[in-house]
């Protein structure tokens, strides 16, 4: 493409969902409540956990930072969505969607990370349950976390540093409703060879790294389960890690269906509509799938909200 069709971006513009205004208010009802009842019950699992102490463990220590991740995530995209929805306007200012990007990007790996740590502490807590105190201690929990923070947010603003450094073609329409990078790629008039590159190398090895972990912790946990003698046995085990498998069969589910569907069977509005299964409804899910499997969770909610209307009477 000649260089008469480049252009200075200054913004992009989010085709979003229809552009039928009667669909547009009930859309904007819709994921206005969707984003409410994430950013309440996410706060409110993390309140729940911080207040009881017999939750101060290594396994709800993971589940605050997953709320706190999701609570943050669902904000990077849906925010900037109601208020095109709601102005009836589609451009997202050419530095809001690479800051988009770069929290996107850092959210959804340190939730992929997360997911992966408490796997690994669901298998030290069955496999191996008198080493757990000594494996699983606090000066590592914070560790595993801080690092995550640290390793996310530089692997999130090279890929944004090298978005920045590419040249967009004139028609700068983005088929989705955020700023996801494979959708920028494409608009791309420039070879965007390091750009991708840089995704199947170090994307890809760290998504390896934590997809490895999930599967391994998993096989030996299912192993050890099936070597308990007593079915009640099995149960409990199994009870213990139902809520977090169920979160991950949810999320990478969701996640599979838009970056390694067949190009032949993908379009944009598909695309669009499973971007909303992992972007929006399942981190209004997880808090649901952890409060109403887990006795635990729901004794400590239970005693969170009792005390507050205490206070309030």
């Amino acid at each position: 493409m000649g260089k008469e069709n480049w252009s200075s971006v200054s913004a992009f513009f989010l085709l979003g969902f229809s552009k039928q205004k009667e669909q547009q208010e009930v859309l904007f009802g819709l994921f206005l409540s969707m984003y409410l009842v994430t950013v309440a019950s996410n706060l409110l699992i993390i309140l729940a956990i911080i207040s009881d102490a017999h939750l101060h463990t290594p396994m709800y220590f993971f589940l605050a930072n997953l709320s706190l991740a999701d609570a943050c995530f669902v904000s990077t995209t849906v925010p900037k969505m109601l208020a095109n929805i709601w102005t009836q306007s589609q451009v997202i200012s050419y530095a809001e969607c690479l800051s988009q990007l770069y929290f996107f990007m850092l959210f959804v790996m340190l939730e992929v990370f997360l997911l992966a740590v408490m796997a690994f502490d669901r298998f030290v807590a069955i496999c191996h349950p008198l080493h757990y105190i000594m494996v699983m201690s606090p000066g590592l929990c914070v560790l595993l976390v801080i690092a995550s923070w640290i390793m996310n947010a530089l692997h999130s603003l090279l890929h944004t540093l090298l978005m920045n450094s590419l040249s967009f073609c004139a028609d700068h329409e983005i088929p989705h409703f955020f700023c996801d990078i494979n959708p920028l790629l494409s608009l791309s008039c420039t070879d965007p060879f390091i750009n991708e590159l840089v995704i199947f190398t170090l994307g890809g090895l760290a998504g390896l790294v934590y997809v490895l972990c999930l599967i391994i912790s998993y096989a030996y946990i299912f192993s050890t389960i099936r070597k308990i003698p007593s079915a009640q046995g099995k149960q409990k085990a199994f009870s213990t890690c139902s809520s977090h498998l169920s979160v991950v069969c949810l999320f990478f589910g969701s996640s599979c269906c838009v970056y390694f569907s067949p190009p032949s069977t993908r379009s944009a509005q598909k695309a669009t509509a499973a971007s909303v299964m992992y972007t929006v409804v399942t981190p209004m899910l997880n808090p649901f799938i952890y409060s109403l499997r887990n006795q635990d969770i729901k004794s400590s909610l239970r005693k969170l909200i009792w005390v507050r209307k205490i206070h309030s009477f």
